[in-house]
């Protein structure tokens, strides 16, 4: 474990922030090479900046760190990648290839690929949606994990790489701000009434997703990719859970707090990019090979986020 030499890829995104602090603290701060595609010279640790899309850098940031692990975070999320398709199917794919292949050629020992429940299309049972359905999604980013979960799928089969792989519901934290993703409404409303401003939602009050806190995506990053190998019975990608919820309950957690906190209801484009999404998730796969299982729910999530983000912003204003 000592001798891991880990590379994340998109570090400075929402789920990269968390992921690379908490592989700080398990492999060291020196065993950990953060990259993205924007300088951070305020970085607590290994920096790079890094272009995915380009095969030779990623090549020879991974020989000159000796990167045994590589966690592909960098990527075009949802409700952006509508914007511009073409480019988002582009970067996705492109920059998956290039990890893909630096892996193979460099025997990386095991790589993370983040996948979604955007890879799933209005053709499913949208109640516990199950581990294998039809994947036919409505956005380029969806279709671009499905592509992914088969590349990855592939480069196990053909290769041997021992690439991991989750479907993140909607992750909730408070460590950055939105990401452009369908689900960050219920990221944003927190902002919102910590700092006493009313909410515009894009999506109609009684939208249900799956979503889960901050602290359980990592948790269940680590824990799948510290499983046994072989536990790991799925490479594609695991579907995983941790609450459901609409923006009319979230909106009503958060006014246990926050009584006078007002919320109107603006549906856009992203309506129906949720209304193809489940609304809850089937992960018992998960569950039975590598012990998943999540601790937070809605009012426990609330609690945290609201505590956070209001010394956050207390920190900002003194």
């Amino acid at each position: 474990m000592k001798s891991e030499k880990i590379l994340i890829t998109g570090a400075l995104g929402q789920l990269g922030t968390v992921l690379t602090n908490e592989l700080q603290k398990k492999y060291g701060i020196n065993s950990v090479v953060a990259t993205d595609l924007r300088p951070n010279f305020d970085f607590n640790g290994v920096f790079e900046t890094l272009d995915v899309t380009n095969f030779k850098a990623i090549k020879e940031c991974v020989i000159k760190h000796n990167v045994t692990q590589i966690y592909h975070l960098a990527a075009i999320l949802s409700a952006n990648g509508e914007k511009d398709p073409l480019k988002t199917w582009d970067i996705n794919m492109s920059t998956l290839f290039n990890v893909l292949e630096v892996s193979r050629l460099c025997n990386i020992n095991k790589i993370f690929y983040p996948s979604s429940i955007a890879v799933f299309g209005d053709e499913i049972e949208s109640i516990n949606t199950p581990q294998s359905p039809n994947l036919t999604p409505l956005t380029v980013y969806g279709m671009s994990k499905v592509a992914g979960e088969n590349w990855v799928n592939y480069y196990h089969k053909r290769y041997g790489l021992d690439i991991r792989s989750l479907r993140y519901p909607g992750v909730i934290g408070y460590q950055s701000l939105p990401g452009g993703g369908t689900t960050d409404y219920a990221v944003d409303i927190y902002h919102k009434a910590v700092n006493n401003k009313d909410f515009e939602c894009f999506l109609k009050a009684s939208t249900m997703l799956p979503m889960i806190f901050i602290d359980d995506a990592i948790r269940a990053t680590l824990e799948l990719m510290d499983a046994p190998r072989k536990n790991i019975s799925i490479r594609t990608s695991y579907n995983l859970a941790g609450m459901s919820f609409t923006p009319s309950e979230l909106y009503n957690s958060i006014r246990k707090t926050y009584p006078d906190f007002k919320i109107s209801y603006t549906p856009d484009f992203r309506q129906e990019i949720a209304d193809s999404w489940p609304k809850s998730i089937d992960d018992n796969t998960a569950r039975k090979d590598w012990g998943w299982k999540p601790n937070y729910d809605l009012d426990s999530m609330t609690n945290i986020m609201i505590q956070k983000l209001k010394a956050q912003y207390h920190s900002v204003v003194a």
